[in-house]
């Protein structure tokens, strides 16, 4: 038998490209028919976000080392520059995917349950008329179009954000005649708005917010036409970069590099596919961007944002069944956790077991005067964490708590650090684990005088 020589490059799975599978994965679960529909609506966001992230770290990771001239090659021999390549065929493939089972599959499927997004070109009158005072109502005061002149450079564009570019005719109230403007859609305001019952056909009626601004722009621009008006996205760099020999103090050298992650480097650039190709290429010219970079997609360029339909209808045969965990036995004849544990340890099997133990675990201890210390791990919390508010209870009762937060927990760094400010202004003692690892474990330690 001849010997296996494990240099083979094609013995070898790219990260990237196997990470790409795992999202078409599930994009699958979206395209089963088994599954609940408006599950399979959120397993396609899923999978949009999921691509979001996959830009924002790996593939920015990437243009990061072809930006300093690296060539190094892994163990399957693709450079940075070949490996790019392929992640943008393999991310075109996925991304038409998506669309073609929105606009094919789950939409027209969806109108058959009686839950309809109405495309511009089916505004009835009286869409048309509610449509119009929801704009002057809602939207017309916190929009602020930039047209683009000498005076006006291309705005600084926010990550992920929904922007329009309009093309125009004619010239403003001050003589100027700049051809181009853009417009941010207010982060404050739904992508999804339902009509209300008694202005349209159906009970789950909505209009996206794109299509509001899209049919209104020219209301933003008196005096001049506008020509063309089109929908854009830009996903940045959100990889934060610690150096971890040279930093002194965590918290701070995060909280400077937070503000950074919202205009970093542009990764990849989202346009609706009715965008003309000189106004693509000036946006690519903007974000320092190439073909390679940009994507024409047929729909909202931020789809994930359909995920606001799940909350605003409610369907219980269109969504997976509600599950109720089980609870332990000796959980049921006892609530003091602590004369439990006495005569013998406790077993949870998450998620089929409940969390309620241990969230009164913790409140127990909190509570009890015989505590005398409580030391845990936090990796990411809830905006409302009775987790969080046990342990601040009980470092307000005079109990000597002490937290370890990961504040390099992804996306939720800058929670981490108002956390970690609460909970010292609790009393409570705050560590960061150790620089340079991720403190992933979840655990607990209650010190109690028996």
């Amino acid at each position: 038998m001849n010997e296996l020589n494990l240099k083979h490059p094609e013995l070898y799975i790219n990260r990237e490209l196997s990470l790409l599978e795992f999202n078409r994965r599930v994009l699958e679960q979206a395209q089963d028919k088994s599954v609940p529909l408006l599950e399979r609506l959120r397993f396609l966001c899923i999978s949009s976000t999921n691509l979001d992230e996959f830009f924002e770290i790996r593939v920015a990771g990437l243009k990061e080392q072809v930006k300093y001239g690296s060539v190094q090659t892994g163990s399957d021999n693709m450079t940075p520059v070949e490996l790019l390549k392929r992640i943008s065929e393999a991310s075109r493939e996925l991304v038409n995917e998506q669309y073609k089972l929105l606009n094919d599959v789950l939409i027209p499927e969806l109108a058959r349950e009686k839950i309809r997004i109405i495309r511009r070109a089916n505004w009835k009158p009286k869409h048309t008329r509610w449509i119009k005072r929801y704009f002057n109502r809602e939207l017309l005061p916190v929009l602020s179009p930039i047209g683009l002149d000498p005076s006006h450079p291309f705005p600084k564009v926010l990550n992920k954000n929904l922007y329009f570019i309009i093309s125009l005719e004619g010239k403003d109230a001050f003589g100027r005649d700049s051809g181009l403007a853009i417009v941010q859609a207010p982060r404050s305001l739904p992508r999804i708005i339902h009509i209300p019952r008694d202005r349209t056909s159906g009970p789950h009626d909505f209009v996206l917010l794109s299509s509001i601004i899209h049919a209104h722009v020219g209301d933003l621009f008196p005096g001049m036409k506008a020509t063309g008006c089109y929908q854009f996205r830009v996903t940045r760099n959100s990889e934060l970069f610690v150096d971890d020999e040279e930093i002194d103090d965590l918290v701070r050298a995060l909280e400077g590099e937070l503000p950074s992650r919202r205009f970093n480097d542009a990764v990849r650039l989202e346009v609706a596919d009715n965008c003309t190709k000189e106004i693509a290429n000036f946006l690519l010219q903007q974000f320092n961007l190439n073909n390679q970079d940009l994507y024409k997609v047929n729909g909202p360029v931020n789809l994930n944002r359909l995920l606001e339909i799940q909350e605003l209808v409610d369907s219980p045969d269109l969504v997976y069944p509600g599950f109720v965990p089980d609870m332990p036995p000796r959980l049921l004849k006892q609530t003091n956790i602590f004369e439990i544990l006495h005569n013998g340890d406790i077993l949870l099997h998450h998620p089929f077991q409940s969390f309620v133990p241990v969230i009164d675990f913790l409140r127990q201890a909190a509570a009890d005067p015989t505590v005398l210390s409580i030391k845990q791990t936090l990796y990411r919390t809830g905006t409302d964490s009775v987790i969080v508010d046990a342990l601040k209870d009980a470092a307000r009762s005079g109990k000597e708590v002490t937290v370890v937060i990961e504040l390099m927990a992804r996306f939720d760094e800058e929670a981490n650090i108002e956390l970690a400010s609460d909970l010292q202004e609790a009393g409570a003692h705050v560590v960061y684990g150790v620089v340079g690892y991720k403190t992933h474990a979840k655990m607990i330690m209650v010190v109690r005088r028996e």
